[in-house]
């Protein structure tokens, strides 16, 4: 508890990026610091910090990341290099690979998860591709 209580205070002290609700964003997304997300994003996320997602927060996206947050929705593949928390308003619909997940109860998974500390720097689908285009 005290963890997720810590988190969450540096989260709100030094969010560096904000998109707010009723905003639609579409592209690649790279930031520093905490990022937060209230309204709709799609594209790819890559960013070795803390993403958060707010309720009203709609992401569809392959996201690689440092930590990630979730209260609204993320549909899309995720790669956490430390954590994903997933709170009880959070829906997430795609793929989970961290070492380390915290689901709270009422949360909404639609996933194939997978903890390991080997989270991959890419993605096995570019990997495959360079294989057929040799």
């Amino acid at each position: 508890m005290d963890e997720k209580k810590r988190a969450r205070e540096i989260d709100t002290n030094k969010i560096t990026g904000f998109l707010d609700k009723d905003t639609d964003i579409e592209g690649n997304l790279s930031f520093k610091g905490s990022f937060r997300i209230d309204g709709h994003f799609k594209g790819k996320i890559d960013s070795e910090s803390i993403l958060i997602v707010g309720e009203s927060g709609k992401v569809e996206a392959d996201i690689k990341i440092g930590y990630v947050i979730i209260n609204g929705e993320i549909k899309g593949n995720i790669q956490a290099r430390k954590k994903v928390e997933i709170n009880a308003s959070g829906r997430v619909i795609g793929s989970i690979i961290t070492p380390k997940l915290v689901v709270e109860e009422g949360a909404y998974l639609e996933t194939n998860c997978q903890t390991t500390d080997q989270v991959p720097l890419s993605e096995p689908e570019e990997e495959t591709d360079q294989e057929y285009q040799s």
